[in-house]
């Protein structure tokens, strides 16, 4: 384990200036979620937030850092899971603030107001995809439709070059750590046989079997990945799985995952495609023999 990743996971873990991880280190689950806290002055600002049953440990990692919970003055929802917004409710009671403010897309927001949301909740399309703290430090939110729901967005802090990613860029392993290790013959590693380094659990093994059954498509993935590749960021930080910094590492998961066949309908596509009899044909079938009766 590199020093990167020799961390209490039990304390929030600065991943950059004033940007915290306040996660839970779950050891028996391997879907670990990633709750983020971004502090600017006397601002903060909660990315994803976490489930319900995570929210005490999240809630004690932002007290770690030093700031006060009447700080934060936004939750930013990148979807409508219950990983994501389960938490809000609680959020609402210890903050206790009429300005509180629930920010996502409004094909989010139309399922977020079921966790019984009371604060005020604005789409980010309302306020040209942008955040902007009082300091003049600005979020930007790219919509990723599809990746995995049709409201999926990630949002770029481009003081810090931190990269918000949601699901995407996340992966599932009952091997966790912080910080995503790769060796520099992962980039042409194919995964499917023993690793060459010894290791025994492949992280990029995760991270594409994730996308295989989380993401919808090869074209919302590839759509996704082509939308942030111009952007500047150094630190990829998703809502699963690990941190990924570094080009090299950045490149090496860019790489795997723009080559991923068979991610979400696809691999259903493919097998139905060996059928030569559609849904189409059958259902005509019984139109007829039912002698075009509707009542039928």
């Amino acid at each position: 384990m590199s020093k990167k990743n020799n961390l209490d996971y039990e304390r929030a873990v600065e991943i950059a200036p004033g940007i915290f991880w306040v996660g839970f280190y779950d050891k028996d689950s391997g879907l670990h979620c990633n709750p983020y806290l971004i502090v600017d002055n006397d601002e903060a600002v909660i990315i994803d937030g976490g489930s319900r049953p995570d929210f005490p440990t999240v809630v004690m990692k932002i007290l770690q850092t030093g700031i006060s919970v009447s700080s934060i003055k936004t939750l930013i929802c990148q979807h409508s899971d219950p990983d994501v917004c389960g938490s809000i409710p609680d959020f609402e009671f210890i903050i206790e603030k009429d300005g509180l403010e629930i920010l996502s897309r409004e094909e989010n927001n139309m399922f977020i107001r079921h966790y019984s949301v009371s604060s005020k909740m604005k789409s980010i399309s309302g306020q040209n995809n942008t955040y902007t703290f009082s300091s003049g430090r600005t979020l930007k939110f790219i919509h990723t439709p599809y990746s995995h729901s049709n409201g999926s967005f990630v949002t770029f802090d481009s003081l810090s070059g931190v990269l918000f990613t949601s699901d995407l860029f996340g992966s599932y392993g009952q091997k966790w750590q912080l910080y995503l290790e790769l060796d520099d013959h992962c980039r042409v590693c194919s995964c499917k046989h023993k690793c060459p380094s010894g290791v025994e659990i492949c992280p990029m093994k995760d991270i594409t079997r994730f996308h295989q059954k989380i993401m919808t498509s090869e074209n919302a993935l590839r759509y996704a990945l082509d939308a942030i590749a111009g952007i500047p960021f150094n630190i990829i930080a998703p809502q699963h799985g690990s941190i990924i910094s570094g080009i090299g590492n950045i490149a090496t998961v860019f790489i795997h995952l723009y080559k991923q066949k068979n991610i979400g309908i696809d691999q259903f596509v493919k097998q139905g495609k060996k059928n030569t009899r559609t849904g189409m044909d059958l259902l005509l079938e019984r139109e007829g023999e039912n002698g075009n009766d509707p009542s039928a």
